[in-house]
């Protein structure tokens, strides 16, 4: 009995000996139970320590132990911080307004004007600077010095490509289109401005060049009439200059006929050809 209780104080001084506050304590005695009158017999020790006279066992069971979370001020526990509501999956917070924003800020552009071409622009500037305030948000003016107008984004301008918008819209008048053609430009976003010359298609002269040219015209302007109307396209002639308006399908078209009127195709063969290619653009549409 004595050597069992020099056992019991050595292990209380081991476990007095360990760090009071740990997460995890690996080697921790299980309380003894409590003696019964009727089932065991308390046998008293000389440190006053209750040991079961009918077990004896000195055997330890290791138990593990978990230490609570630290309480707050309130007496809660603290939990782990979370994700914000408005953080990604990535763990980066979102984008600003003001930086997620694509209208460029300061943007400007000048669009020269042809020196025949100020005539007509300052008679129908109401009708040019109008839409492009109204429908764009840009502020706009022409510069008499320079020949030029000027066009810049203000705050009230929402599409990012409004300043693009208004410069094609410019320079289709400048072209020679009339303003309510051009104006298409800014209504639909799938119209675009080709201009080729006649002697990209093949080199002429003198009267060989003028025969070409009223190939392409016609009288009083019926072959250039038919090709728009087949095509769905405008087009001007400027000498030698040839621009066309609309779409990329449409161009091609429009271009392929003024291309064999150039190189002496007779008009009605390209008639025919205009004509079977508008009724495949029925069917398709």
């Amino acid at each position: 009995m004595a050597h069992k209780s020099h056992r019991q104080k050595a292990l209380q001084a081991q476990l007095e000996a360990q760090p009071a506050i740990s997460l995890v304590s690996s080697s921790k005695r299980a309380p003894l139970p409590k003696p019964t009158p009727s089932t065991s017999k308390a046998v008293s020790t000389q440190d006053g320590m209750a040991v079961d006279g009918e077990e004896g066992s000195d055997e330890e069971d290791d138990d593990v132990l978990i230490a609570p979370a630290p309480a707050g001020p309130s007496g809660t526990s603290i939990a782990e911080p979370t994700s914000t509501a408005g953080a990604s999956s990535s763990g980066f917070a979102p984008l600003p307004a003001s930086a997620t924003s694509a209208v460029l800020k300061n943007e400007f552009r000048r669009i020269p004007i042809p020196p025949h071409r100020m005539s007509p622009l300052k008679r129908d500037w109401v009708n040019l600077y109008t839409p492009m305030v109204e429908m764009l948000g840009l502020q706009v003016r022409m510069n008499v010095k320079r020949r030029a107008v000027e066009l810049k984004t203000s705050g009230h301008t929402i599409d990012s490509g409004a300043v693009q918008k208004g410069a094609d819209f410019v320079k289709a008048y400048a072209l020679g289109f009339d303003v309510n053609d051009a104006l298409a430009l800014l209504r639909l976003d799938d119209l675009y401005l080709d201009s080729f010359e006649i002697k990209d298609v093949k080199t002429l002269h003198g009267d060989h060049l003028s025969r070409a040219i009223g190939r392409i015209a016609g009288e009083g302007g019926k072959v250039k009439f038919s090709i728009e109307n087949a095509s769905r396209t405008r087009i001007v002639l400027a000498e030698t200059n040839i621009h066309i308006l609309g779409s990329v399908q449409n161009i091609k078209i429009a271009r392929d006929a003024i291309v064999s009127l150039i190189l002496g195709s007779p008009p009605g063969k390209v008639y025919a050809h205009l004509k079977s290619v508008g009724a495949r653009m029925k069917q398709r549409f």
